[in-house]
Order: C-alpha cells, then structure tokens, then sequence
C-alpha cells in the first residue's frame, strides 16, 4: 500500500522525520505548521542508537556528527563535592553495542537538517500558516480543517502537532495533567567564557537534594549545555518560551559545584529558560480509521531518560513500515499504535521512575543505590537495542 496522500499536521522535529520517512516509502506528503517560519527553540537534544538508525536512513548521519559531540562517558556526581558516584563508557561502547553512535546536538541544528532533507525529497512539502482546527473522515478520505476556512483532503491523517495537540484532543480527548513538582532551566554557554580545562567532554549528572543538573557539549563542543530540574512549588506554563529571571537560577543552585556556578556566572542573564514539568498518562489508543498520532501528541514523557525525540522519530519510521505492510489503511494504523503503545508507555514510566533516582535525599541515599544499580546494562537491554527499520512488525 503507497502512494496515499498523507496530510501531517506539525513541522516539528517528529513531524518532519515522518514526513521524510514516508516520501522515501513512496506516499504523497503534505506537512502544515502553524508557525510563520520553520525553527526550533531549546537547546541541547541528545539522540542514541535508536533514531540514530532512522537518521542514518535519511542521510543525516554525517552531518549530524559534525555538528553534534559524542559523550565519551556518563558520569554521575554529587551536587556539591562533584564526587563522581558511578561513570560508564557512552560513545565508543554505544556504537559497537548497537551499530549506531550516541550524539548530542543543538535541537535547532537538528530540525534544519531534517527540514533540508524532507525539502530534496519534496520541494513544496511544507505549508506555512496553517492553524490545524480539527478533522474530518469518511470512509474515503480525511478532510483537515484550518483557522482561515480552508481546507485539505488527504487519505491519511498525521497528528505530530506536540504537546498542545489539536489533532489529539479530537482523538482522545483531554488527557489529564499533573503538576510534577519540578521545573526545568535551559541554558547554553559559548565555551569562550569558561575558564580552561573545564568539564571533560563527557555527559556530567550532578545530584543532589532537591534537584539535578545534566552538563554536556554541542556544536563540535562550542557550546555547553545546561539542563536544570528543581523541585518548586512555583509552576508555570508548559512553555520552552518562557524566561525567568537569572538571579532565580542562581538561587536554585545556592551551594552546588563550583562547576554549576561557573556555567550560572557565564550564562547570558536575560536567556534563560524554564519550563515546568508535566506528568501525563500514556493513552492506549490514538488512532482512528485515517487518522492517527505521534511524538508528543501521542505519548508525552518527562525529561529524564532523553527519549522524547527519539520516541517521535521512532514512530514516524515505523509508520511508514506499518502503512506499507498491511493491506488496508485502517490495518496499517492499527499496525503502527500496537507496535509503539507498550514501548512508548514503557519509555513515559521509566522516564518518570528516573526521576526518583536524580532526586535522592541525601549523600547516603544516592550512595546506597547507586551501588546496586548498572544503568547502562539496564538500558541497553531494550531502550537502545531497538532498531526501527527493522523491528519485527506485529
């Protein structure tokens, strides 16, 4: 089954794989964005085997570690002496394991490489300005409807409009969400305002009471990132838009590793952003007859597994698969959701037990199970070993 036309709502980084994935599988691809402008906010993104493979598949490997760096180790560290509790190898033991390199890039690199890769493929795939409104299906098409009136008729309907998905809400309703009681800080530094040696290129975690912070290099190690999670009572809106005052982050990391207040000192103080943290429930069925989901709109997860984008990219690949298996499109959705709802459910509730291991109480505490824990054996066991172009479909 190909050559469908294949409307997809969201021009984000798991709409514009799909898309990408799709075109190569031989459908016609409509994508329509909101935005006025293609772009990508956030920072740091990290991408291991998993959608690396799918990457590799649409020829953005190379470029992909130009632009990126690959963590030599995973080290975890306590908040205020740095001591480093547990460290494993990342990169070198992350390709030979899985075939594929672990790397982590600015997330608006990213999105230009899959926008330019999804424009050779098609150069008028994208539609600017279109505010998706809702849909509508028959037995024959799918009509999606826009805020100007208008309209596009399709075969299949591609929900990847994220968190805030009109598409979703039409599907399956509201889904609840609970305020975690954590809030994330994003900043970045160019490496030119820190002092020389500073942190090895490695993934550095520092723990402690009451919060966590993740260090690790972008663009070929110009830059480093920052990602912040505190516990606060203070919510806001789910919004990587939205700044808050730098004095506020400086008091948040009062007392941590004179590291952490390096990287504090050095950041621009009116670029700082924070984004309070979510939890929802994974739903078991997001798929109609002509319309389905993906990434954020159908399986949203918590930060603290670094899988948000891999699921989204993940799911586009198996997508493509599943449509052109099956013998009908209604087979083909029904394909794709049961081979994606138990491991996208799976990453939500490990991403959120994780949280529990980054917010331990004390020394003591994070001591005792660190000392009981392998997480790379852990993880390497289902999370990385997955290959979506070649996962058995059924």
């Amino acid at each position: 089954m190909a050559g469908e036309k294949i409307l997809i709502v969201g021009a984000g980084l798991g709409g514009l794989a799909a898309a990408s994935c799709l075109l190569k599988a031989g459908y016609d691809v409509e994508v329509y964005e909101q935005a006025p402008a293609l772009g990508e906010v956030g920072a740091g993104i990290q991408m291991s085997a998993n959608p690396m493979h799918v990457l590799r598949h649409l020829g953005l490997e190379s470029d992909i570690l130009r632009l990126g760096v690959q963590p030599g180790a995973y080290v975890f560290r306590l908040h205020d002496t740095g001591e480093v509790i547990q460290e494993f190898s990342l990169a070198e033991e992350h390709r030979r394991q899985h075939g594929a390199p672990y790397v982590q890039l600015h997330r608006a690199d990213l999105h230009d490489l899959l926008a330019t890769a999804a424009y050779k493929l098609k150069p008028d795939l994208i539609h600017l300005n279109r505010r998706a409104t809702g849909f509508t299906e028959t037995d024959r098409s799918v009509t999606l409807h826009f805020a100007d009136g208008s309209s596009a008729e399709g075969d299949i309907l591609v929900g990847a409009d994220g968190l805030k998905s009109t598409i979703a809400r039409q599907i399956v309703g509201e889904v609840p969400a609970t305020y975690t009681g954590d809030a994330a800080w994003r900043i970045t530094v160019p490496i030119e305002r820190l002092p020389k040696p500073f942190l090895p290129q490695v993934m550095s975690v520092f723990m402690g009471p009451g919060g966590h912070a993740v260090c690790y290099y972008l663009r070929g190690g110009a830059l480093l990132n920052f990602v912040g999670i505190i516990e606060t009572e203070l919510a806001s809106e789910e919004s990587w838009t939205q700044k808050f005052p730098w004095e506020l982050l400086k008091k948040d990391y009062e007392g941590w590793h004179p590291a952490i207040q390096t990287i504090i000192d050095a950041a621009d103080r009116d670029q700082c952003y924070r984004w309070s943290l979510h939890n929802r429930l994974p739903v078991r069925n997001w798929s109609t007859k002509r319309a389905t989901l993906l990434g954020d709109s159908a399986h949203a997860t918590l930060p603290y597994l670094a899988q948000g984008a891999a699921m989204a990219i993940e799911d586009g690949a198996v997508l493509a698969r599943a449509l052109r298996q099956a013998p009908s499109i209604a087979e083909g959705l029904d394909l794709y959701q049961r081979n994606r709802v138990d491991r996208t459910a799976r990453i939500v509730k490990t991403s959120t037990e994780n949280r529990r291991l980054f917010h331990l109480p004390s020394q003591e505490a994070i001591r005792a199970e660190f000392s009981k824990r392998n997480q790379g054996d852990e993880r390497n066991r289902w999370l990385y070993s997955y290959n979506p172009l070649t996962v058995e479909l059924t």
